[in-house]
């Protein structure tokens, strides 16, 4: 089935696959050809060409087919002599040979495009698959694993399975017509060579039947070893910092050392299917020769047909051997294929309804009805009937302990995750009514981590906005506080800043998001401790640039710092998912509750 669905690619590239299949049935033709056309050659070279004027009575067949070549050879020996038509047979032989390798050359020249195409439609359609997952799929899976499935994995498809695509048109087309000309020639020497290749096939099949799993075992390994450095590339300053290099190179060398003892195995299972198949065909060519003699000494055959039936038998060996290794490597990739479709078939908990509406504003204000939520996996609820509602152009700030919640309130809004239980409505009607994507072209998210990429700033800012003048770029990198120390750059908005941004400081790193923010103008905002990581002067900067940001806006601001959120409409204090506090700054002080002692704590 996994197999079946990795073919439906191939129907993107129709022509080239008729090409291919074109060029392989011509190659065929010829290799077959190439036959019996020594059949001729070898008598006239060996001298035993039985001279024959009067035509067969009968149709050409397996009693008789001698017996029409003679007649042929011996009418071009009578008309041109024996010298000329030795000639002419070589020069027939060479152009049939010549049309057998044009036309192989031919098939792969088609199924190139092919094989490339498909691969990049496979490494494409799991890239946009994997952006489309949610959230909650990245937090229960490693990140060095996904980027394994999406690299290696799919190389390792292109090598074991597309690489053999032509071996699976060609290779059985080529067994069959040789084998036709065997048991057309001599039943009886045939069924040694089918024998041969039944034998073969099940020993092979045998050696192939553990090759998926290991190659699985491989697949992850490698999955294993891409998070290990990912992670210590990531956390190069905290490795140097606790001086856990030997650590983490020991953790690194076990899974080294376990990809390297599993690929060897599956190697040395590998590297015995072609010499296997080869030794057997030599037994079999030793049997051939002795019974074949016997059927030469017995008048069965001629020497150049026997020799052209061993040439028959030479010609399926290669093929053989092919397809025995074809059968190997479909097996060995289709561990990469399962490992693939695990993401490409992924269910996402996050779904757009068919009929979804549109939506282009927000009007009026933001609900939250009831709104229970759990992770996956959790013992507890994160949310335990929340309401809340958030006005237009109204500043909401959500406080409290870390894990109290908060950050989980601004997820459910752009829809990283689902509420469990109650709804979330925007002007009046459920998020999940709402197309996702217009759902989220209303929001603008300043997060605590400044995500930026490696790319230029005048990039970063315009991130997935389209038709952007520089004037509108620049405008907003000054709401920002940006534009300076953008012009201070090298080369200004071309300045590339490294990745993640950082050849910026953490302030310079968070105005560009927030410039990406201004760009996009969204009506509702949310800024996750936005501020929290900075020091005072890089906050002073960054908070004159979010007050601009919020004006005339709508603003859930989630923040350590309670400083920065007197200004509120309305604070909201969170204690294990719940509300316990609301209302303003001056409001919640004169109440003597949890937001004062978390003031005093703070020293604001």
């Amino acid at each position: 089935m996994q197999f079946f669905r990795l073919l439906t690619y191939i129907k993107n590239y129709k022509p080239w696959v008729a090409g291919h299949i074109v060029s392989s049935l011509l190659m065929v033709f010829f290799s077959v050809a190439s036959i019996p056309a020594l059949i001729p050659f070898l008598s006239l070279l060996f001298g035993t060409t039985e001279t024959v004027n009067v035509r067969p009575a009968e149709g050409v067949n397996s009693e008789n087919f001698e017996a029409w070549i003679n007649f042929y050879v011996s009418n071009l020996i009578e008309t041109y002599g024996k010298e000329t038509t030795l000639l002419y047979l070589c020069v027939g032989i060479i152009l049939i040979f010549a049309g057998k390798n044009l036309f192989r050359y031919l098939a792969l020249f088609f199924m190139s495009p092919v094989r490339n195409g498909i691969v990049r439609d496979i490494r494409q359609n799991l890239f946009r698959k994997t952006l489309s997952l949610p959230l909650a799929y990245f937090s229960e899976e490693r990140k060095g694993d996904i980027m394994s499935r999406v690299t290696s994995d799919v190389q390792e498809i292109e090598w074991s399975i597309l690489n053999v695509l032509e071996t699976t048109i060609r290779e059985p087309l080529l067994i069959i017509g040789a084998l036709s000309f065997m048991f057309y020639v001599s039943p009886k020497l045939t069924f040694f060579v089918f024998g041969l290749l039944l034998f073969t096939g099940l020993i092979i099949g045998g050696i192939g039947k553990t090759l998926k799993k290991h190659s699985r075992d491989i697949q992850n390994l490698l999955g294993n070893l891409v998070s290990i450095l990912e992670e210590a590339l990531g956390g190069a300053r905290i490795i140097k910092g606790f001086t856990a290099e030997k650590y983490q190179e020991a953790k690194f060398a076990e899974q080294n050392n376990a990809y390297r003892r599993t690929l060897t195995q599956m190697l040395w299972r590998r590297d015995l299917a072609s010499p296997l198949t080869e030794t057997l065909g030599v037994c079999t060519v030793a049997i051939l020769i002795w019974y074949g003699f016997k059927q030469v000494n017995g008048g069965a055959l001629s020497v150049a047909t026997f020799f052209s039936f061993l040439y028959a038998f030479f010609t399926i060996i290669e093929p053989a051997k092919k397809f025995s290794s074809a059968a190997y490597n479909i097996q060995k990739g289709m561990a990469a294929v399962e490992r693939v479709n695990e993401i490409m078939y992924a269910e996402s908990s996050i779904v757009e309804k068919p009929n979804a509406a549109a939506v282009t504003e927000f009007q009026e204000k933001i609900v939250y009805k009831n709104v229970t939520f759990r992770y996956k996996n959790a013992d507890r609820n994160a949310l335990k009937k929340v309401n809340l509602t958030l006005q237009k152009g109204k500043i909401t700030a959500l406080v409290g302990a870390s894990g109290a919640g908060k950050s989980t309130m601004a997820d459910l809004l752009p829809r990283f995750y689902d509420v469990t239980e109650g709804a979330i409505l925007l002007d009046g009607k459920d998020l999940r009514d709402y197309k996702i994507k217009d759902l989220r072209q209303l929001l603008g998210i300043v997060s605590q981590e400044a995500v930026l990429f490696n790319d230029t700033i005048y990039n970063n800012i315009v991130f997935g906005a389209k038709n952007v003048t520089q004037a509108q770029t620049e405008q907003a990198a000054r709401i920002a506080n940006a534009h300076n120390f953008i012009l201070q750059t090298p080369d200004g908005y071309q300045t590339n800043i490294g990745d993640r941004g950082t050849k910026l400081s953490g302030g310079q790193r968070q105005r560009l998001t927030i410039a990406r923010a201004v760009l996009k103008n969204p009506p509702i905002l949310i800024l996750d401790e936005a501020t929290s990581a900075l020091d005072s002067e890089s906050e002073q900067l960054v908070q004159e640039a979010l007050e601009k940001l919020m004006q005339n806006r709508t603003s859930l601001v989630i923040a350590h710092r309670l400083s920065t959120i007197k200004s509120a409409d309305e604070i909201v204090v969170f204690v294990e998912g719940k509300i316990v506090e609301r209302g303003t700054h001056e409001e919640l002080l004169g109440r003597e509750g949890i937001y004062k002692r978390l003031i005093e704590m703070q020293g604001s």
